[in-house]
């Protein structure tokens, strides 16, 4: 399996921050975010990453972190060519990288506690979502189950009166099926191509599967979350802060 980190986007939340930085690149404590979903793939066993982003930003991406790091990681990027063309539509530049491979994608502003390594590893075909009970699940998109609680009939972007109180992380498994998939998608109202559009299709198909997450999960993506990451990382960070670039990452 291969990983996409989706590092692009206007980060219009963050504003004046983002700015004059990609939001990817701003500190949560003493690292800066992208470190963040580069080591959960690489617990998880992803050793073939590519980093989707902004044209302003590729060349900072690259002077930080280069296209070899520690454990064997081999990084590669691309270029969104619109900063507000949708999460799926950042995706769909993976697709020769992919070449046919199945695919863990991460939004490059969410960190997470959970390890994710049994899943990749039982991953055969399909899609997987992995959820997480929140206080405000409008802020995300929201699962409706099924009666039975044990699939999910559909996902929704943003409701404003959630069918339950789970939102839909930004870890995603898809297979290679995912590419042509997204080509199928038409832009929602916010003119975006959404990756819920395209994990619904799998939930069509009925080949869609779910997981719960635990532990801390945040996305990052506003000044509240943001500080609220960065304190959880200073609890966890190790007395002796890291020195080299490469150390940066792969604990």
């Amino acid at each position: 399996m291969k990983g996409i980190i989706v590092a692009g986007g206007l980060g219009t939340r963050l504003h004046p921050l983002t700015k004059i930085v990609n939001k990817h690149l701003l500190p949560v404590y003493h690292r800066p975010m992208i470190s963040y979903p580069l080591d959960t793939l690489a617990r998880s066993g992803i050793r073939d990453i590519l980093i989707v982003t902004s044209k302003g930003a590729v060349d900072a991406f690259m002077r930080f972190l280069g296209d070899e790091m520690a454990q064997g990681i081999k990084l590669s990027y691309a270029v969104q060519e619109k900063d507000d063309g949708g999460i799926a539509d950042a995706v769909r530049y993976g697709e020769d990288f992919a070449a046919g491979d199945h695919v863990a994608v991460i939004l490059g502003d969410n960190i997470f506690e959970h390890h994710f390594a049994d899943a990749v590893g039982a991953f055969k075909k399909g899609a997987v979502s992995f959820f997480k009970k929140v206080p405000d699940p409008r802020r995300f998109g929201a699962p409706v189950f099924t009666r039975d609680g044990k699939t999910v009939a559909r996902i929704e972007e943003k409701p404003s009166h959630p069918k339950s109180p789970y939102a839909h992380t930004g870890f995603y498994l898809f297979d290679g099926r995912i590419f042509d998939i997204i080509k199928t998608l038409r832009p929602s109202a916010r003119g975006q191509l959404e990756i819920v559009d395209a994990t619904n299709a799998y939930i069509a198909m009925n080949e869609h599967d779910f997981r719960l997450v635990h532990g801390f999960w945040s996305d990052a993506g506003t000044f509240e979350s943001l500080m609220q990451s960065s304190r959880w990382a200073e609890k966890r960070a190790s007395p002796k802060r890291p020195k080299k670039k490469i150390d940066l990452l792969i604990k």
